[in-house]
């Protein structure tokens, strides 16, 4: 019940204080167990996705910073959020993901960790890599565009344009022990390339330069 009452009313938000548009939703699978990660400017970017995915099961890793401030604390308990401590490696959390998608449920994640404060892309954690590895499990590309100025925006009753856009699923490859670390880099840069490519070049940071990237591109994957 309250996870409904938070649905209805962070979509009215949106759609009373944002423009949003919506690119790809087809791409989010009606049921079964997948991973949505998305590039992270602005602390209206999970509550944006767990607006516009209309699925009972949606949660995401949420850092531990922000629980002793109190609204977002609340919110993130009333959608079953998971915490995790990005400052060390959280087996409890990381268990937590797993069984949420064990159990058939989708999960978002932010694969760099922290929002972005340069206004485009950063190195992302290879954490997201080791739970599609692990729970053998589609990854969802989502690239968010417009909200690191959203709310600098509403301060000066401006509606911010926000855009959602989901790529298709995509199966990483499997993880050799023996080179695990650089093969979870591999799949990591992946995950956060693909997302690049449907962003406007401004956003692209620290993968501006990545071959896979340019690759992308070339095929016509990307930015609409």
């Amino acid at each position: 019940m309250l996870r409904q009452f938070l649905f209805i009313i962070i979509r009215l938000i949106f759609k009373i204080l944002s423009r949003v548009e919506v690119v790809g939703l087809e791409n989010v699978p009606r049921q079964g167990p997948a991973i949505i990660a998305t590039n992270h400017m602005s602390l209206a970017d999970p509550p944006l996705v767990f607006a516009v995915v209309k699925r009972k099961d949606i949660t995401a890793l949420i850092t531990d910073t922000y629980k002793h401030k109190i609204p977002i604390c609340w919110l993130v308990n009333g959608v079953g959020g998971i915490w995790i401590n990005r400052e060390q490696a959280d087996l409890r959390a990381l268990r937590l993901a797993l069984d949420h998608l064990s159990a058939g449920g989708l999960l978002g994640i932010a694969p760099e960790g922290t929002r972005s404060k340069v206004g485009s892309m950063i190195p992302a954690k290879t954490g997201v890599a080791y739970l599609a590895n692990k729970a053998e499990v589609a990854v969802i590309p989502a690239a968010v565009s417009g909200s690191e100025i959203a709310f600098r925006e509403m301060r000066h009753f401006r509606r911010p344009y926000l855009k959602l856009q989901f790529g298709k699923p995509f199966c990483l490859p499997p993880i050799d022990r023996k080179n695990r670390e650089e093969q979870l880099q591999r799949n990591t840069d992946e995950i956060m390339c693909r997302i690049a490519a449907m962003l406007p070049e401004k956003y692209w940071g620290v993968y501006q330069d990545h071959p896979r990237l340019a690759e992308l591109i070339r095929e016509g994957y990307g930015y609409n």
